[in-house]
């Protein structure tokens, strides 16, 4: 007996064809095969099944009680296929379903969720999910499309669409260097108040490097650490201390004037590696349209260069 998880969909409409001409070599024709061939598949049919579909004879091939019960099963599940067909067509012309986006809580915040509403004007059929959050996120195992990441980029099983590279700057607001010494490189942080980022991987280092010198750490001792980014600014902008920041960050501040770049002469980072600003997404044959709809849609929308570095 055939296994009966090897009935193909071609099968099934073999095995409707059959039963509504009362021929096989009706359906040979209509297919360009022997009747012979159409026979032998619906032996196949009756073998994985377990039942006789059709009494044989000169005349005719008639349904057996066996095969009209298994015509409602046969035609719902190639209704069901067309119908799946049809809807993965669909969704090939025009972004359609659920899309699901994950995000950096700040970057999200700030450079994802106000420009939702213009995405979702323009494929009003697609169903937005967002989420923020600055753990680690794993796309092959966590229920997500499209990932928004910044750092380095190395894993090798992943697609990556990099919109740019992200820029630090130490800054601190007018208020604040006038009431203070003036900074003239980074070993003078030791005598500033700084505002430091610290997450759950521990304080950000302050990393400075000289043009076309190579970086190197300046520690410095925080008057105020926390995991809230928010906050740190919100201190800046009070003139507390200063603060090392990624220009999507603070950009708006820098143009605006209530935040100044301080050792502008030197390259800052958190870490020596490049951070690049990508949209990322598992490897597969052909990128689903919503995915590449969403990256397409926010590469012009970030622009290049970077709207926030303009």
């Amino acid at each position: 007996m055939n296994d009966i998880n090897t009935v193909s969909i071609k099968t099934l409409v073999t095995f409707i064809g059959v039963f509504n001409t009362h021929s096989f070599s009706e359906v040979a024709r209509r297919e360009g095969v022997s009747a012979s061939n159409i026979s032998r598949t619906i032996q196949q049919l009756e073998d994985a099944l377990g039942q006789q579909l059709f009494y044989r004879n000169t005349r005719a091939v008639v349904p057996t009680e066996a095969g009209r019960l298994f015509l409602d099963y046969a035609q719902t599940i190639t209704e069901q296929m067309n119908d799946a067909r049809k809807e993965l067509q669909d969704r090939t012309l025009e972004p359609t379903g659920l899309i699901r986006i994950n995000a950096p809580v700040f970057f999200g915040q700030r450079h994802i969720a106000p420009w939702l509403p213009e995405l979702s004007i323009r494929y009003p059929n697609l169903q937005i999910e967002l989420t923020l959050t600055d753990d680690f996120i794993d796309p092959h195992r966590d229920a997500t499309d499209v990932i928004f990441r910044i750092g380095a980029l190395t894993d090798s099983s992943l697609h990556a669409r990099v919109f740019g590279t992200q820029v630090y700057h130490l800054a601190a607001s007018p208020a604040y260097l006038k009431n203070n010494p003036k900074i003239t490189n980074p070993s003078a942080l030791k005598n500033h108040q700084c505002l430091i980022y610290k997450g759950s991987s521990g304080a950000n280092r302050w990393l400075f490097k000289a043009k076309n010198g190579s970086s190197a750490h300046y520690p410095v001792a925080p008057l105020l650490a926390s995991n809230n980014a928010d906050t740190l600014l919100t201190c800046a902008l009070k003139g507390m201390g200063l603060v090392l920041f990624p220009d999507w960050l603070i950009g708006e501040h820098l143009k605006a004037g209530t935040l100044v770049k301080v050792l502008p002469n030197y390259d800052a980072a958190i870490k020596t590696e490049p951070q690049q600003i990508a949209a990322i997404y598992p490897h597969t044959r052909y990128a689903p349209l919503n995915v590449r709809a969403l990256i397409d849609y926010f590469a012009d929308v970030f622009g290049e260069p970077l709207y926030w570095q303009q």
